[in-house]
């Protein structure tokens, strides 16, 4: 989880009262973040994933002034029109479709704003932004630049500017060559013939997004007005970013005026800070929690949350603020009025109903797998549900189907659902390249093959004799004792050398696979060594073992 670094001055200030650091200590943790490292002048808290509007010392004021009631309701920030334009050109549809953009004025720049500011942009970078693939941030210094913008798609050598941090001129592939942040994400326009740039109407480079801006747009100490870009692969993404750090800007005292983003078909004006409107019946929360509080106390939480909350009978019509992009169902403001009323307010209470339980057939047969493994010389381990496309099937050279989440990924790792462990095994393995081999691993987990969940077991066996013999005597010894008849016929799959894979099948039924990995596959994972592997279907092994 993202840990932001607070000064305690800075934080006193923006919240306009005093607090000792001891209370703050207290207050924090029931916000829904956990504190870490405290000296007298400096704090660093861990906030959740899905708060992003957390990621800065304005956004934890702005909800600590509520959570105190100190300023309770929506907070509303008055935008301005400004004549200032920005021009999409259809050429970055293929590599970076979506732009949004702002312009704070009036900004007092500090020490402490601009350390806040660097640091919530990599912060939104790491996080929203998937390492910069799916969102960055262009923080620009407006006065050397002139509108209208225009952002498109150029051939990598047709120009040269000076980088962010760099004194030389380089064109795009210089840069992505030579300069840090050049060579850190070179791989977020990997395959692309062209590359995104902003220029003003001077032909100026703002920026080459996602990788670095000029050096013409510093920000500094005397800077006064900001002028904001946001690119991305995801609109929803690139607003919500572009709302969370508007709204910090003016926190300290900016301006925010909108900037008319042109694009081909149609024209928007950004940001746009009208918050969203759900609304929430009281009895619905007072079921989810277990409480009995009135419509009054249920809007008055929710207040001090920093949600505007209109009234009318036992409904709450919410209004949402723009920069929480986390409120997706009613049940999200629910938690956000728990965390109101107090955690340690809620009465712990025994079952109202005696009962007694007993394992499931499926996790006692698992449990009876493990055992044979573990008599065979094979270590467990427990790996995630969560897995990646790439992991998934790219790098073990098979068709890829549709498992990727519905819902925005924390991160690129965790984007899909497995439908093997056999990735995660060897991925196991890569993180332990530098321990002595033989290494043998065993899983027996879930994967979600056809939208349902599916026991499997796999095993992996590393070291430099490791063969299709070996895999074959280690299956038929976990078939033999489990009285199940099989046959082991010949099998072409991408995974495995051509010649050593079979598969195990009953009848017309394939209960798995096993074989020796392909060597692409082993130089996929970083390894070096021939690996054996299998992998079972558990619950077809428990239904056959029952019939017999």
């Amino acid at each position: 989880m993202p840990v932001i670094s607070i000064e305690y001055d800075d934080l006193i200030d923006l919240l306009g009262t005093k607090i000792e650091m001891e209370k703050l200590q207290e207050i924090i943790p029931m916000m829904g973040a956990d504190i870490g490292r405290i000296d007298y002048t400096q704090m660093d808290i861990e906030f959740f994933p899905d708060r992003p509007d957390l990621y800065s010392v304005e956004g934890v004021a702005r909800a600590l002034r509520g959570y105190l009631e100190l300023e309770t309701g929506l907070k509303k920030y008055p935008i301005g029109e400004s004549d200032v334009k920005l021009i999409v050109d259809p050429t970055v549809n293929e590599v970076r479709p979506y732009i949004v953009s702002g312009l704070v004025r009036d900004v007092t720049m500090t020490d402490f704003f601009i350390t806040s500011l660097m640091d919530m942009q990599e912060k939104l970078h790491l996080t929203l932004g998937r390492k910069r693939a799916k969102m960055a941030i262009g923080v620009h210094d407006y006065r050397d630049i002139t509108p209208p913008f225009t952002y498109k798609a150029v051939d990598p050598e047709s120009i040269q500017f000076v980088p962010l941090g760099k004194n030389e001129t380089m064109d795009l592939e210089e840069i992505l060559r030579k300069h840090e942040k050049g060579r850190d994400y070179a791989w977020t326009l990997e395959g692309f013939a062209r590359y995104p740039i902003i220029l003003d109407s001077n032909n100026e480079v703002l920026s080459f997004p996602p990788i670095i801006n000029g050096t013409l747009t510093t920000v500094t100490e005397d800077t006064k007005d900001i002028f904001l870009d946001l690119t991305g692969t995801d609109m929803n993404a690139v607003n919500q970013a572009l709302n969370i750090i508007a709204t910090a800007l003016a926190e300290r005292g900016g301006k925010i005026e909108k900037v008319e983003v042109v694009y081909q078909d149609e024209s928007i004006n950004t940001p746009n800070l009208e918050p969203e409107k759900m609304d929430l019946d009281l009895g619905y929360v007072n079921s989810m929690l277990g409480i009995n509080i009135s419509v009054d106390e249920a809007a008055s939480h929710l207040e001090k949350m920093r949600f505007g909350a209109e009234k009318k009978g036992d409904i709450i019509t919410t209004l949402v603020p723009a920069y929480r992009g986390d409120i997706l169902h009613p049940i999200d403001l629910v938690e956000d009025i728990a965390i109101s009323y107090g955690y340690m307010k809620f009465e712990p209470e025994l079952p109202s109903a005696m009962t007694f339980g007993r394992p499931m057939e499926i996790i006692e047969f698992c449990r009876k797998l493990r055992m044979i493994m573990v008599g065979y010389g094979f270590f467990e381990v427990l790996t995630l549900t969560l897995s990646s496309i790439k992991e998934q099937f790219e790098k073990m050279g098979v068709e890829p189907i549709d498992v990727a989440l519905a819902n925005d990924p924390l991160t690129e790792e965790h984007s899909c659902l497995r439908v093997s462990l056999l990735p995660s095994l060897l991925r196991t393995l890569q993180a332990n390249r530098h321990r002595d081999l033989p290494q043998k691993i065993f899983e027996v987990g879930i994967t979600v093959p056809e939208e349902h969940n599916v026991y499997k077991l796999a095993g992996v066996s590393i070291h430099p004799k490791a063969s299709f013999t070996e895999v074959k005597s280690l299956v038929e010894g976990i078939l033999r004792p489990l009285g199940i008849p099989y046959t082991i016929n010949p099998l072409y799959r991408g995974s495995y050398i051509e010649g050593r894979c079979a598969s195990v099948e009953i009848g017309d039924e394939t209960l798995g696979f096993f074989g020796e990995l392909h060597p692409q596959v082993i130089t996929n994972f970083d390894l070096s060594s021939p690996i054996s592997a299998f992998e079972l279907d558990v619950e077809k092994l428990m239904v056959h073992r029952n019939r017999e």
